[in-house]
């Protein structure tokens, strides 16, 4: 690898239910820094919600209704402290108030996320591919806090045409000795890389990773593609839950 570049995609205009949130992706892209076979596209989860329609009304009058919220999004909670609820999404991720944001929304509304992220990362895919005839991987990515650590960071919810884990078990580190236990959340390494150039108040909601290693895309000997399936931890894998 001779380096990664990091694209903002500009000018994709503000996300509506129903909207086709891949050509508004793509267009945006070739319109401004180009869309290349082996980019990798980082789209917000928050657009993705919008044009999927996650979206719900919630009273801002009411202080219980985030609460209710969250408990509906909800596979069990994990921690409360004050109005800050941790809980187990029904996707299997552990996040605060089960990534629910009443950011970047019309007031009064609540985005939850994606019903799959996955199946949306293929969505997006799908048109970048057999529409505009481009070769590229997909990440939806979202702004998680993390255990013992102070600061957020982007990961992925959903992928697509990239490996989620970079396994480099059974490979030599640079003296030689054998990798045991090694395995890169490649994924999220890239989500939040490409968070760098997007930012959380600019209104950038997507940004290509360019000049990945061609094998990072190779995903054939996946059982199957995607996040959920190959990086969310089981909680018999769990040390902590």
């Amino acid at each position: 690898m001779t380096g990664l570049r990091l694209l903002p995609i500009p000018g994709i205009p503000e996300v509506r239910p129903g909207d086709d949130l891949g050509a508004l992706v793509a267009d945006g892209a070739l319109a401004s820094v180009g869309l290349l076979d082996g980019d990798v596209v980082v789209v917000t989860q928050k657009v993705v919600s919008k044009a999927e329609n996650a979206l719900v009304a919630i009273d801002p009058t009411d202080p219980h209704a985030h609460r209710r919220l969250v408990a509906g999004q909800s596979r069990r909670i994990l921690r409360r402290r004050g109005d800050l609820v941790i809980s187990e999404t029904h996707h299997g991720y552990v996040c605060a108030n089960a990534g629910i944001d009443v950011s970047n929304v019309e007031p009064g509304t609540a985005a939850l996320l994606p019903e799959d992220s996955d199946r949306s990362a293929r969505r997006l895919r799908d048109v970048f591919v057999h529409r505009y005839g481009i070769a590229c991987g997909v990440i939806v990515s979202d702004t998680f806090g993390r255990p013992w650590r102070r600061g957020v960071t982007d990961v992925a919810l959903g992928s697509a045409g990239i490996r989620p884990i970079l396994d480099l078990r059974g490979t030599n580190d640079a003296l030689g000795r054998e990798l045991a236990v090694t395995e890169v959340g490649l994924v999220d390494e890239l989500a939040g890389a490409a968070d760098l150039v997007m930012g959380k108040s600019s209104g950038i909601a997507a940004a290509i990773v360019r000049g990945v290693e061609p094998a990072w895309l190779d995903v054939s000997d996946l059982d199957v593609d995607g996040v959920v399936p190959n990086i969310v931890r089981s909680p018999a894998e769990d040390l902590f839950r």
